[in-house]
């Protein structure tokens, strides 16, 4: 690889560090290529990035880049880097998914948010709602009360209906 192609890595891992809410990397060491095709369309459904990348490129960029510094720790053998923009839960959950099947694609370590996490708590961040999930949840606790109270106001427009017949009733049966 010249200096060129290396300046041209350098440029796009820091683009994609600049642009991503969550970065991951992983050990992918022992994956067969027809399970790293699907991971990777696993990954893409859920707008996740999965690359390879040289470790002394990836340093480079973060270097330069002034970001996710813990990261350079953790760069060593065969690392793949996830980067996502929309759901940085997701990547947590593909990759423990695959871990808990297989034993591989072990997390060497993640940044969600501006967080640091170390590969330990992999299985902390797959159990962690996305924000579609929260935003659901919360949706649908505000509904809730919304849907008690128009409940009631219901019953008490029968009720009020009910006594407006009665009364209507009674009226027609004095005046007859």
């Amino acid at each position: 690889m010249n200096r060129d192609e290396k300046e041209e890595v350098i440029s796009e891992v820091k683009e994609l560090l600049d642009s991503s809410t969550a970065v991951y990397l992983t050990d992918y060491n022992g994956i067969n290529v027809e399970d790293i095709s699907k991971l990777r369309n696993q990954f893409r459904d859920e707008g996740v990035r999965y690359k390879v990348f040289k470790n002394n490129l990836f340093k480079r960029a973060l270097d330069e880049s002034g970001k996710y510094d813990k990261l350079a720790d953790h760069l060593a053998g065969m690392t793949g880097f996830a980067f996502t923009t929309t759901n940085p839960i997701a990547p947590a959950k593909i990759i423990n998914k695959y871990f808990i099947d297989k034993e591989k694609l072990a997390l060497k370590a993640c940044y969600v948010e501006g967080e640091y996490f170390d590969g330990s708590q992999l299985k902390t961040l797959a159990t962690l709602p996305s924000k579609n999930e929260l935003i659901a949840s919360i949706m649908g606790s505000l509904d809730s009360p919304v849907s008690g109270i128009v409940g009631a106001i219901n019953a008490v427009m029968r009720d009020l209906v009910n006594v407006v017949d009665q009364i209507s009733q009674r009226e027609t049966a004095q005046t007859n």
